[in-house]
């Protein structure tokens, strides 16, 4: 039933984020920034797809709590959930369109064939390579199911870090291709609850730590403040993108009013993907003049998500009249 909305809503309010951050970059950071090297096409240009690519991903984790908090239950949470899985997705596959073109116009080389076959390649390769390991993971947790808890998270790190491996070695995306794996585990295991369950008890908080210490070590703070205007260009135009994308999406698909008003207001939360995926653009040496600027503008502009995030989602299910306090 909610099958429709969920991939309208998903696709317009994805698509118009990356459209109108930029846009707006494009025309505003060559009046905020000094180009390090090159001019429009090779540093304002490219640091614009870049940043805004990293506008659609969503985390839900926000949205998450505040239905546990208030046991949130209906359409527009349901919906909400929905889009925030499936951007992230869409979000990657902007990206790595992204990083192919921005490479392009860094290394000034003309449009080629390669410029769509190798994104291509990398995003359904991707696919391919996370459904075989969401499979393979899905399979032997079925075997093993009496084995102790050592043992299948010792199962599901040794597939994680062979799929990652085997991502980059054959020149795929690495992050696609093991969120994949977890949407096949998500949708076709029959101890998803358990494997979930268990990953949260025993790493999710070591993981959080790892990512944001190695995440803040990139913080810098002469760039961050003389990046504000950035940062709060890229908050401001997201937030437009999210809004017009989700009640587009939602009219179009002919959904309830009110999962058009409200939906995206559980879509404001930014977190751990995008920075995963700034950190990788920070260690690409093409992108090294854009790096700084990109990590800071990004991890600024987390921060603001991440408090202002949990506000909307918690404002928009109870105009909704999905929570019950």
């Amino acid at each position: 039933q909610l099958g429709k909305p969920i991939v309208f809503i998903t696709l317009f309010e994805a698509e118009l984020a990356f459209i109108c951050v930029s846009i707006v970059f494009m025309v505003i950071s060559p009046l905020i920034i000094p180009a390090e090297s090159g001019g429009f096409f090779a540093f304002y240009l490219p640091l614009s797809l870049l940043i805004a690519s990293l506008a659609s991903p969503t985390d839900p984790s926000a949205t998450l709590a505040i239905e546990h908090q208030y046991k949130a239950k209906g359409e527009v949470t349901s919906t909400i959930m929905g889009v925030a899985a499936f951007d992230d997705v869409l979000g990657i596959i902007n990206y790595s369109l992204a990083i192919a073109l921005s490479g392009m116009f860094i290394s000034n080389q003309s449009i080629a064939i390669s410029a769509i076959t190798q994104p291509l390649f990398s995003i359904f390769g991707a696919v391919i390579l996370g459904c075989i390991f969401g499979y393979i993971l899905n399979l032997l947790t079925k075997l093993i199911d009496k084995e102790t808890e050592s043992v299948l998270i010792t199962l599901i790190i040794s597939l994680l870090a062979l799929c990652y491996g085997i991502a980059k070695y054959v020149s795929v995306d690495e992050l696609l291709s093991t969120m994949t794996m977890g949407i096949i585990v998500t949708n076709y295991s029959i101890q998803r609850d358990k494997l979930f369950k268990m990953l949260e008890r025993y790493t999710e908080e070591l993981i959080f730590v790892l990512f944001f210490t190695i995440s803040a070590l990139h913080l810098d703070f002469s760039v961050l403040f003389s990046s504000y205007w950035l940062i709060i260009l890229f908050v401001i135009f997201r937030f437009i993108g999210k809004f017009s994308g989700a009640f587009l999406g939602g009219k179009l698909s002919k959904s309830s009013e009110s999962v058009q008003k409200y939906t995206a207001g559980g879509l404001i939360p930014q977190g751990g993907i995008v920075i995963g995926l700034a950190l990788v653009i920070q260690q690409n040496p093409t992108f090294q003049p854009l790096a700084d600027i990109i990590i800071n503008v990004i991890i600024g502009s987390t921060i603001v998500h991440e408090i202002i995030g949990p506000l909307f989602s918690k404002y928009a299910l109870k105009k909704a009249g999905e929570i019950n306090q």
